[in-house]
């Protein structure tokens, strides 16, 4: 098919030649040898009359006219692969499809085993993969790249729906051996501890530093590590305090050698919500793996595990 004298089949080619910014990995992607996907390229630039991708050293680097081209491309890539996916109808016991979160390893371990439990007897032929949670989460689903994000609403994208799943408390974890007396930390040791601290490996602040900077606390941070469930094992056999959601520090205090004490004033509480992509609202696929998502929250809010969120309109 053409538009405007353009074979549209070289869209997708150059969606693909942006994103991985290769031709030889463009063309394994798209199931096609590379002097296919080289002629692409040429066909392309004779269309724009622009380079659009010039080799530098071992990579390649985008003209501006293709980072000018990039997002919008990339949405109407997104949104055609929604269409065609997307199924009328959707029976959960037959699906074999895929589905990807974006989410931090705190939010995996917290409530994805619950999730999971309930996908093992109503999907079991469906397949779930994670990946990690970045510095703006929301552009893994604005490039088709994840289905569903779960992170706190802060960093979500105004641009997409959302709803609130579940709001989080803050407690301290501790050596089990450590002198805190009734399970509380005073204000003056807990300013003058040494902090472990959970800070995004691609930059950006995680929502315990905003927290901080929000109730003007200015904490020592003695060792900075990429992910909140190591927190606790980094604060046992030492004098060291760590800040951790207090859903994961009931998971992890279980493993032993650590205990929960209460911190010397009140820190806000994180809502976690769940989003997706605008192009994805009437999948009927997605919207039941939403709804197994709320439903593993509510198991976990009966059993006090977290703390259910007010619903709210998509």
């Amino acid at each position: 098919m053409r538009f405007k004298n353009l074979d549209l089949n070289l869209l997708v080619a150059l969606d693909t030649l942006i994103r991985v910014r290769s031709v030889s990995r463009a063309a394994e992607e798209m199931f096609i040898t590379q002097s296919a996907m080289s002629n692409a390229l040429g066909r392309l630039r004779d269309y724009f009359d622009d380079a659009l991708l010039t080799q530098v050293g071992r990579s390649m680097e985008l003209s501006p006219l293709a980072m000018s081209l990039e997002q919008p491309l990339r949405d109407i890539i997104v949104r055609i692969e929604a269409a065609v996916v997307s199924a009328p109808s959707f029976e959960p016991e037959d699906s074999t499809r895929n589905f990807s979160f974006v989410l931090s390893d705190y939010t995996m371990l917290a409530i994805m085993p619950a999730f999971l439990q309930r996908l093992t007897s109503r999907a079991p032929g469906i397949r779930i993969e994670f990946k990690p949670q970045q510095i703006y989460p929301h552009l893994l689903l604005e490039r088709g790249e994840a289905d569903l994000l779960i992170a706190p609403t802060t960093f979500c994208s105004t641009s997409h729906p959302m709803e609130p799943l579940y709001e989080e408390k803050f407690c301290c974890v501790v050596d089990s051996d450590a002198p805190f007396p009734d399970g509380q930390i005073s204000e003056a040791d807990f300013l003058s501890a040494r902090h472990v601290m959970m800070c995004p490996p691609n930059g950006g602040d995680s929502f315990t530093q905003r927290a901080f900077e929000r109730i003007g606390v200015k904490v020592r941070i003695d060792v900075m590590t990429y992910s909140f469930s190591s927190l606790p094992f980094l604060v046992k056999g030492t004098s060291r305090i760590a800040v951790i959601q207090r859903s994961l520090a009931k998971v992890l205090e279980k493993s032993g050698g650590i205990r929960i004490v209460e911190l010397p004033f009140a820190l806000p509480k994180m809502e976690q919500s769940l989003q997706w992509h605008d192009s994805r609202k009437r999948d009927p696929a997605l919207a039941w793996i939403r709804e197994q998502v709320r439903e593993a929250v509510r198991s976990l809010a009966l059993g006090e595990v977290i703390e259910q969120a007010s619903p709210a309109t998509a």
